[in-house]
C-alpha cells in the first residue's frame, strides 16, 4: 500500500512467467509496457472506442499492482508478470501496432478509479469468448463500440456507474512504501499514522491485535503492543519495532482484507493535506487546516518546550489558542492567538527549520521542504468504519 496519490511509474519491470517461474525480468518504460500489452491483447482493426476503452483497463490494472505493491511486497524483484492467468500478456521485443502506439502515447498517464477512491481500479478483463470473467470482455466491447458506444459508456457497462478517469496522473521513479528507517517508540509521522491505521484494519480480521486509539502518528505504547501482537501473530520476531519484513508483512494483510487488488474493492479514501496558508484559523475553526496546524505545533512542541502541543482534533480550541500564543510570543510575532498568513507562515519556516536539521522521519523532511502538499492518514474514532481516511478529514 503507498501513502501518496498514484502515480505512474517511469519504469515498470515484468517477469516473464509465472511469479515463482524462474524467468528472466525485462524493465522498460510503463507506457512502451502498456503498448506491448495492448498490441498483445487487442485487435489495431477495432473502433477506437473499444481499444481506448482497453487501454485504460490495461493502465489501470498495471498501476494497481505497483499501487498495492502486489509482487514487490512478497519479496520479488519485479512489478507484474506476463502470465495471462493472473496478469496481463506481455511478449518481449514484439512489434507495436501504430495506431495502438498513438493512442497509449495520448493515455498513458490515464487510469480508471471508482468515485471517492483513490486506487487505481484492479480493471481485470477477459476476451469474452473462450473465457469470461466479471471484468471488460475484450469482444463485448468491441461490439458495444460498434452499435455507437463511446469508450467511458464501454467502460461504465463493464465496471459500473461509478468509474471516473483521472487524467494527467504525475509519473516518478518506483518509490517503496517503507521508508528505510524502521519505526519503534517514539517515531512520528505520517508512517506512524499508515502503520496504525493498517493495524487498526487488520485487527478487525485479527481480533487479537489490540486497536490503537488515537491515530495520531506518534508511536507509543498502544502502537508498540499492537505490532507485537501482529509480530506474534504472523510468525516475526517480536521486538516491537517495524523493520521491512514487519512492514511489507502488514502490506500484504491490508491489501488482502482490503481487497485493494481486487474489482470488487473496500476502497481508499484520501484527502490531500496542503501545507499552505488558506485561510485565517482562530478559535472555532474546524476541518482540514486546523490539523496541519495543530500538526505542525506538536512537532514544533515537541523541541521548542515552551510551546504547547495541542492534540489533533481538527477544532481549534482552547488548547490550539494557548499553543499558537505560545509561539507567537517565541517568535516575536503580535499575540492574538489567531493564525492570519504571517503567523502561518512562520509556524511554516519553523516546521521547515526543523526538517532541515531533524530528526524528523525522511519523508516528513523531505516533503515539508520542498513545501509541497503530502497525504496521511487521519485517527478513526470512537470505531473503524473499514475505510481509511485521511489528516484533514472532518466533518464539517
Amino acid at each position: 500500500m503507498v501513502t501518496v496519490t498514484p502515480y505512474i511509474p517511469a519504469q515498470i519491470t515484468v517477469h516473464l512467467g509465472p511469479p515463482t517461474a524462474s524467468a528472466a525480468n525485462v524493465t522498460v518504460s510503463f507506457a512502451d509496457y502498456v503498448k506491448n500489452v495492448a498490441s498483445s491483447e487487442i485487435y489495431p482493426t477495432w473502433e477506437d472506442s473499444a481499444l481506448v476503452a482497453n487501454i485504460l483497463a490495461i493502465i489501470s490494472f498495471a498501476l494497481n499492482r505497483v499501487y498495492t505493491e502486489f509482487y514487490r511486497s512478497r519479496g520479488y524483484d519485479f512489478d507484474i508478470t506476463s502470465s495471462t492467468a493472473i496478469d496481463q500478456k506481455f511478449i518481449n521485443g514484439r512489434n507495436i501496432f501504430e495506431n495502438v502506439g498513438r493512442l497509449v502515447d495520448e493515455l498513458f498517464n490515464t487510469y480508471l478509479r471508482r468515485q471517492g477512491f483513490v486506487e487505481p481500479l484492479a480493471a481485470k478483463f477477459c476476451n469474452g469468448t473462450t473465457v469470461t470473467c466479471d471484468g471488460l470482455s475484450q469482444w463485448g466491447s468491441q461490439e458495444l463500440a460498434q452499435q455507437g458506444l463511446s469508450s467511458v459508456e464501454i467502460l461504465r457497462r463493464y465496471y459500473g456507474e461509478d468509474i471516473e478517469i483521472v487524467r494527467n496522473a504525475p509519473m516518478r521513479g518506483y518509490a517503496p512504501s517503507y521508508g528505510g528507517t524502521p519505526l519503534r517508540r517514539g517515531s512520528r509521522g505520517p508512517q506512524v499514522v499508515q502503520l496504525q491505521v493498517m493495524l487498526n484494519r487488520i485487527g478487525q480480521n485479527y481480533p487479537a491485535i489490540p486497536r490503537v486509539a488515537s491515530v495520531d502518528g506518534i508511536f507509543g505504547t498502544q502502537t508498540e503492543n499492537a505490532v507485537l501482537a501482529a509480530q506474534r501473530i504472523f510468525n516475526l520476531d517480536p521486538d516491537g519495532i517495524v523493520g521491512k519484513g514487519t512492514w511489507y508483512q502488514l502490506v500484504r494483510l491490508y491489501v488482502a482484507v482490503t481487497e485493494l487488488s481486487e474489482l470488487a474493492s473496500q476502497g481508499q479514501t484520501f484527502y490531500a493535506v496542503n501545507w499552505q496558508y488558506s485561510r485565517v484559523l482562530r478559535e472555532g475553526s474546524t476541518g482540514e487546516p486546523v490539523r496541519v496546524l495543530q500538526y505542525m505545533l506538536q512537532v514544533i512542541g515537541s523541541y521548542i518546550n515552551d510551546v504547547p502541543m495541542p492534540p489533533q482534533t481538527g477544532i481549534f480550541g482552547e488548547l490550539t489558542a494557548n499553543s499558537v500564543r505560545a509561539f507567537q510570543r517565541f517568535s516575536g510575532l503580535a499575540i492574538d492567538g489567531i493564525v492570519g498568513e504571517q503567523t502561518w507562515n512562520a509556524i511554516f519556516d519553523r516546521l521547515a527549520g526543523i526538517a532541515e536539521t531533524g530528526p524528523l522521519p525522511q519523508d516528513v523532511a523531505q516533503e515539508i521542504a520542498e513545501e509541497v502538499g503530502y497525504l496521511v492518514q487521519a485517527g478513526v474514532i470512537p470505531n473503524f468504519p473499514g475505510q481509511i481516511l485521511r489528516l484533514g478529514d472532518s466533518d464539517t
